[in-house]
């Protein structure tokens, strides 16, 4: 998503019908929308209040730990149900062995204009092999028996306001998972339509960029939850592009407005980049490099192996 802010995308948005349980999009009409740019840069219109989303969770314990033991955090994305159900299930566990803190989970959608080809394709192999909004949150459910590692749930609008946004946030707490974060809701937008105003249950992660202006990064960073998503430089996701190396810069502005734990994703894709972004930071996050992975040994029984593999190098890295 990047233009003048973070991320530039072409929303395949103008007039849409909902397509089932995975809230898919069949797009009637095409219209060049910047939503997501106008998301962080623009003026909040709503006072907005840290909002309280219940008892402290798996994501405020984490941290805490963290901090106490002077580390930082290794969050990791991969899309729910790639390659598929089975495979997607031990892939998350393999993530948490490995080291992972905190596990992003991409609920499978048509229509994922905010990322890259890479995660794209990834959600598309997961709707391919029959994922829905409902069977992830039935795969939090398993891991839950075994695993305790935070669970942050990486999607769009759609599919939560198909689910039902307040039946969702209860569903999703019920299973397993401790936060959201909304790629094209603006907290200004929820704010002024009390359908999207309940936010209990489950963390809403705020995403900022190297370009969000200083006002709004204060209102984004005050009203933070869990921990927030800095972005490394603009574009969509992927690691076609190296961290930006000012990068220390960025999260410096953040933290001048809050104590919530500051992580920065986007083009980490190897141990040194790792470590330099975590020199400066909270935590790191990395998806595409380790969705890539998946896609590469999509086809054998054994993937997950592969991707603990890889992704314990990167934590090795920062530790």
């Amino acid at each position: 998503m990047g233009a003048e802010d973070s991320f530039s995308v072409t929303m395949l948005t103008a007039s849409t019908r909902l397509v089932g349980d995975s809230g898919s999009l069949q797009t009637i009409g095409r219209v060049d929308f910047n939503n997501l740019v106008r998301s962080l840069n623009q003026d909040f219109r709503f006072p907005l209040e840290k909002v309280r989303f219940g008892a402290v969770n798996r994501l405020d314990t984490t941290f805490e730990q963290l901090r106490n033991e002077g580390k930082k955090a290794f969050v990791a994305y991969v899309a729910a149900g790639d390659p598929d159900e089975g495979r997607s299930l031990k892939i998350m566990q393999a993530l948490a062995d490995a080291g992972a803190d905190v596990i992003e989970l991409g609920l499978p959608f048509s229509d994922p204009l905010a990322d890259g080809i890479v995660n794209q394709m990834a959600a598309g192999r997961a709707l391919a092999a029959g994922a829905s909004t409902r069977s992830c949150l039935e795969m939090i459910r398993e891991f839950r028996k075994t695993h305790d590692t935070p669970l942050v749930l990486f999607t769009y609008l759609n599919p939560v306001f198909t689910y039902g946004y307040e039946k969702f946030h209860a569903d999703a707490a019920a299973a397993g998972a401790d936060g959201i974060l909304l790629l094209d809701l603006p907290p200004d937008e929820a704010a002024r339509n009390a359908d999207l105003a309940s936010e209990v249950g489950l963390a809403h992660i705020r995403l900022i960029a190297p370009t969000t202006p200083e006002d709004r990064v204060k209102l984004l960073a005050e009203s933070s939850q869990g921990f927030i998503y800095a972005l490394s430089r603009t574009g969509v996701t992927g690691a076609h592009g190296a961290p930006s190396e000012g990068i220390g810069e960025v999260v410096s502005r953040i933290k001048a407005h809050t104590e919530t734990p500051v992580c920065v994703g986007f083009g980490i894709n190897t141990p040194e980049q790792a470590s330099m972004v975590a020199s400066v930071s909270d935590g790191i996050v990395v998806g595409s490099a380790i969705v890539k992975i998946v896609e590469n040994n999509a086809d054998d029984p054994d993937v997950a192996t592969k991707v603990g593999a890889f992704v314990k190098t990167l934590v090795d890295a920062i530790r």
